[in-house]
C-alpha cells in the first residue's frame, strides 16, 4: 500500500487471521472462524495441519462455506475506498460442490458421456487442493481406478486407442488427486488388480506422460505399503520398470522408478526379481552416463548396494565391463552419501565375492588406492570402517603391490 492507503482503518474482522491481510474470499471452517480461502487451504493442505489455527480445535469437516455477507461487506468497503487506491476485489469463482463431482461420476457411467466427464474431473482437480479433497471424500479414487482396471466397462464398441484413451484420462486426474495416505492405502487393498494395470500401463510405449504418471502413482502407493504387499510383486513389475530406467522417458520417471525399486527390493525375494529383470547393467549404463545429477547418482549407488546383497547381483556387477571400475569413480566424485554406497558395494564384492581375478581387477582399477584415500579424508566413520575391513580381508595380496600409489602406502591398514 502506498502513503494514502496506510492512512485508512481496515476493520479488524476484514482481515483474515492467518495472513494478516484482507480477506479476498472469506470462508467459515466447521470450527466458526472465518479465514480467506487461499489461507486456510495452505494451512490445512499444503502445511498438513489438521486444527482450526485460533481455536487449536481438530478440523474433522474439511468442508469450507463461503461467508457471502462478510465477502460483500469488504467489497462495499473497497469500492468506497477507490478514491484512496484501495482495489475492489472481484468476486471469487467458489469451488465445485461434493454434489456437483458425484453427478460427474454418475453420468460417467454412460458411454458417450464418460470422456467428457473424465475431461472435466481432470480441470476439476487442477484448480485447488479443496477440490482435490472433494473428490476424495466422495469416492473418485475408488471410480477411477475401477476404469484402469476395466477400461472397456462403459464402452459399448471400444477399441484399444479408445481404452488407451479413457485410462490415460483416469491414470492423471488419479495421480493429481494427491491422496491422502488412508486413500493410497485404499488402493493398495485392491491387491494385485490394480498393481498389474498400472503395470501395463507402465509398459505401453505410446504416451510417455502416462507412463511417468503411473510410476509416480506407484511410487506414492508403496511409501504407505506394509511389507506382505511389497512382497507379492511380480516379477513383470521388476522388468518394465527395469524399461522405464533405460528407455529413460523423462527424469521425473527414472527418479520415481528408482525411489520404488530402492523401497520394495529389500522385501522378500525382490533383489533376486530386479536383478533377473535385468536392472544391474541398466543401472551401471546409466550412472556411466550420469555425469552431473547428483541425487541420481545416490540412488543408482543405494540400489546397487540393494541388488549386490544378492549372489546373483554381485555376478551381474562383476560380467559387466564398466561395474567395479564406474563404482570406484564414484568414490569423492559425487557426494559423502554416494562415497558411503559404492565403499559398501565394493565391500559386498570383496567380502561374498572376492576370488582371485576380482581381487586383481580391484588392484589394476585402482580401487585400493581410492580405499585407502577414504581412510585419510573424513567420509564418515562406517565409511571408513568398510573400507578398512575391505584392505585387511585381502591385505596379502594388496599390501605389497606396486599399483598402490606410493603417497597413500602409510594408510594401509596394519
Amino acid at each position: 500500500m502506498d502513503d494514502s492507503q496506510k492512512e485508512i482503518e481496515v476493520p479488524s474482522f476484514f482481515v483474515c487471521p492467518i495472513s494478516l491481510e484482507i480477506m479476498k474470499d472469506p470462508v467459515t471452517l466447521s470450527t466458526g472462524i472465518t479465514y480467506d480461502r487461499e489461507a486456510i487451504e495452505k494451512w490445512l493442505y499444503t502445511l498438513k495441519n489438521g486444527t482450526c489455527p485460533i481455536t487449536k480445535q481438530a478440523v474433522t469437516d474439511i468442508e469450507l462455506t463461503p461467508n457471502h455477507t462478510l465477502r460483500r461487506l469488504i467489497q462495499s468497503w473497497c469500492t468506497i475506498n477507490a478514491p484512496f487506491g484501495i482495489e475492489r476485489f472481484p468476486t471469487p469463482r467458489f469451488p465445485i460442490s461434493k454434489s456437483q463431482i458425484l453427478k460427474l461420476l454418475q453420468d460417467s457411467k454412460y458411454p458417450d458421456l464418460q470422456m467428457k466427464c473424465l475431461k472435466r474431473l481432470k480441470t476439476i482437480v487442477l484448480e485447488s487442493d479443496m477440490n482435490n479433497r472433494s473428490m476424495e471424500a466422495v469416492g473418485a479414487a475408488d471410480y477411477l481406478s475401477y476404469i484402469i482396471c476395466n477400461p472397456c466397462c462403459n464402452l459399448t464398441s471400444s477399441s484399444p486407442a479408445e481404452e488407451a484413451s479413457v485410462v490415460d484420462e483416469a491414470v492423471y486426474i488419479l495421480y493429481h488427486l494427491h491422496l491422502s495416505q488412508t486413500g493410497l492405502k485404499t488402493l493398495l487393498g485392491k491387491a494385485e488388480e490394480f498393481v498389474d494395470a498400472l503395470t501395463c500401463v507402465m509398459q505401453r510405449a505410446a504416451n510417455y506422460e502416462s507412463r511417468t504418471y503411473a510410476v509416480l502413482l506407484l511410487k506414492s502407493m508403496f511409501e504407505v505399503a506394509q511389507p506382505i504387499q511389497m512382497m507379492s510383486l511380480k516379477s513383470q513389475f521388476f522388468k518394465v520398470l527395469t524399461q522405464i530406467l533405460e528407455n529413460q522417458i523423462s527424469q521425473k520417471a527414472s527418479k520415481a522408478a528408482l525411489k520404488l525399486l530402492i523401497g520394495v527390493c529389500p522385501w522378500g525375494r525382490n533383489r533376486i526379481k530386479a536383478v533377473d529383470a535385468g536392472a544391474v547393467p541398466v543401472l551401471i549404463d546409466t550412472l556411466l552416463d550420469c555425469t552431473d545429477q547428483k541425487r541420481v547418482s545416490e540412488m543408482i549407488l543405494t540400489l546397487l548396494d540393494h541388488l549386490c546383497q544378492c549372489a546373483d547381483g554381485r555376478a551381474e556387477l562383476l560380467k559387466h565391463g564398466a561395474g567395479l571400475a564406474v563404482v570406484s569413480k564414484k568414490i569423492f566424485l559425487v557426494s559423502q552419501v554416494a562415497t558411503g554406497r559404492a565403499v559398501r558395494i565394493l565391500h559386498s564384492v570383496a567380502k561374498c565375492s572376492g576370488n582371485t581375478s576380482v581381487v586383481q581387477e580391484m588392484l589394476q582399477l585402482g580401487v585400493v588406492g581410492k580405499l585407502c584415500l577414504v581412510l585419510q579424508v573424513d567420509c564418515g566413520s562406517k565409511t571408513s570402517e568398510k573400507a578398512r575391513e575391505i584392505l585387511k580381508m585381502h591385505a596379502r595380496a594388496w599390501k605389497n603391490s606396486s599399483c598402490i600409489p606410493y603417497n597413500v602406502v602409510h594408510s594401509y591398514p596394519s
